[in-house]
């Protein structure tokens, strides 16, 4: 190896490091949220960095760095999702999220109806296709504009859109049934002990 070499290749190695500092915890998000296990995650997560660090030399700035690595972790998930023998493995595990904590200071009441509204909407995002998953993923809970997930999906603006409205259909639908039973007085609700 070069001299010249040798440096380019402490150069890419640094980039890398810049990257994975930056956008770890977007990466993890985007795994966690797809996949909805953490061990799934944090593999995919690995599995991104290892093609990402790999295409690094090929990047040429086309996109932005981070629409980049969001298509690559992307990518990663739906490899995951594809190769598992079951997706029902996905909707199975997790009904729960180990990692949620609550500020203490929270009111009791508050914290229940709020973990049971996110479970509804957790259990909503299981039921979803990995590919409509991902879009909302990426536009509704990662906040990236429209354009922005598009391209980390590598699809039209309209197929964006067009996935988005399908999932959100699916979704309203899935939490109808939790809103009507929350907005009923409590007689309607309880049962005859």
């Amino acid at each position: 190896m070069t001299t010249q070499d040798a440096s380019g290749t402490v150069d890419l190695e640094r980039q890398f490091n810049e990257i994975v500092e930056e956008y770890s915890n977007l990466a993890y998000s985007i795994a966690f949220r797809m996949l909805r296990n953490v061990e799934d995650a944090e593999d995919a997560v690995q599995e991104a960095y290892i093609s990402a660090f790999k295409a690094l030399p090929h990047f040429k700035g086309q996109s932005k760095l981070s629409t980049w690595l969001y298509r690559i972790v992307v990518n990663a998930c739906l490899m995951k999702i594809r190769k598992e023998k079951s997706r029902a493995k996905y909707i199975a595990e997790n009904l729960f999220d180990d990692a949620l904590v609550y500020d203490w200071k929270n009111d009791p009441e508050e914290a229940a109806v709020n973990s049971e509204l996110r479970s509804t909407l957790e259990n909503g995002l299981d039921i979803l296709s990995p590919d409509l998953r991902a879009a909302v993923v990426l536009r509704d809970i990662q906040g990236l504009s429209t354009e922005e997930a598009a391209e980390a999906l590598n699809i039209s603006i309209a197929s964006l859109k067009s996935r988005l409205h399908r999932a959100r259909i699916i979704l309203r639908k899935h939490l109808e049934e939790y809103s009507s039973l929350s907005l009923l007085p409590p007689s309607e609700v309880e049962t005859d002990i």
